[in-house]
């Protein structure tokens, strides 16, 4: 790619027009090393500049939106602007890119947050959105933190022996999660029920078992029904219910835009809950 965007600033800078050496400025990050693997193509010609009012050409290691190389062109006209992956024009590449200097480096989230924000067209190096993708970074890591807890990392049970509780026992919970699909919020309640068999667990324990699937990439149905399995599997319950209710962003502020307010609702019953008529009836009516 650099011998190829080489070949192009050849064919468009005429030494005899312009003189032997051109001025590379490169955009900051990722621009230095796409600078770098230029000059290696034509150290004849190149000399890479500390300063963009210096250059004659920017060199960016890829264009998106364009927003980057629109606004250096502007603030510095009479330049041109190269780079190795093109979006658009005769170089377009589709498909996500991940350069060798990118690789797990901690800061290649960061990286990305600031070409989204440049794909929606606007400027990351605006006073309010320079410390955005350090924040994005943070939230998504909390968001997805169930990604790294499993059920019995939080489920503390406790024996109740034979003669303890046995009646239902019901726990609300908020639910903050994010759609699978276009990573938009998932906000709402869960209501989650069990009747005890010998064993009970923590009432908060129920709150961050809910939160070890919500904070993942999810769908309504499946959180419910995993919140319910891992009911069943750790306390061995007579029976088990949960109810989720819940708003997702990607219906209503995108789409379809549903704008009633009306909750998505899901269930997810196992053993007496589902099975006896008078247990179903109780938690169904608790849950509302």
């Amino acid at each position: 790619m650099a011998e190829a965007v080489a070949e192009q600033i050849d064919r468009d800078i005429d030494p005899n027009s312009h003189g032997e050496t051109i001025m590379a400025y490169p955009v900051p990050r990722g621009g230095i090393p796409a600078a770098y693997a230029i000059l290696g193509a034509m150290t004849d010609r190149l000399l890479i500049v500390d300063a963009p009012d210096k250059a004659d050409i920017f060199i960016d290691d890829i264009t998106d939106s364009g927003a980057t190389r629109d606004r250096y062109l502007k603030e510095y006209p009479g330049r041109r602007f190269y780079s190795l992956v093109e979006r658009t024009g005769p170089r377009k590449m589709d498909g996500w890119i991940v350069f060798p200097w990118e690789g797990s480096a901690a800061g290649s989230f960061e990286d990305n947050v600031t070409r989204l924000i440049q794909y929606v067209g606007e400027d990351p190096t605006r006073e309010g959105l320079r410390e955005t993708p350090a924040r994005v970074a943070k939230a998504w890591k909390e968001w997805c933190s169930g990604y790294n807890q499993k059920p019995e990392d939080v489920l503390k049970v406790f024996e109740d022996g034979a003669n303890g509780v046995d009646e239902m026992v019901v726990i609300r919970a908020p639910v903050y999660s994010h759609c699978e699909h276009h990573l938009a919020a998932i906000f709402g309640t869960a209501v989650v029920a069990y009747i005890p068999n010998g064993k009970i667990v923590g009432l908060s324990k129920i709150k961050r078992l809910v939160d070890v699937f919500a904070r993942r990439l999810q769908v309504q149905e499946r959180l419910t029904n995993q919140i319910a399995d891992a009911l069943e599997e750790h306390l061995a319950p007579k029976g088990a219910g949960v109810v989720i209710k819940a708003r997702h962003l990607c219906m209503e502020s995108r789409g379809v835009n549903v704008h009633d307010g009306e909750p998505t609702v899901t269930s997810a019953l196992r053993g007496a809950i589902r099975e006896r008529p008078e247990a179903r009836a109780e938690f169904l009516a608790l849950s509302k």
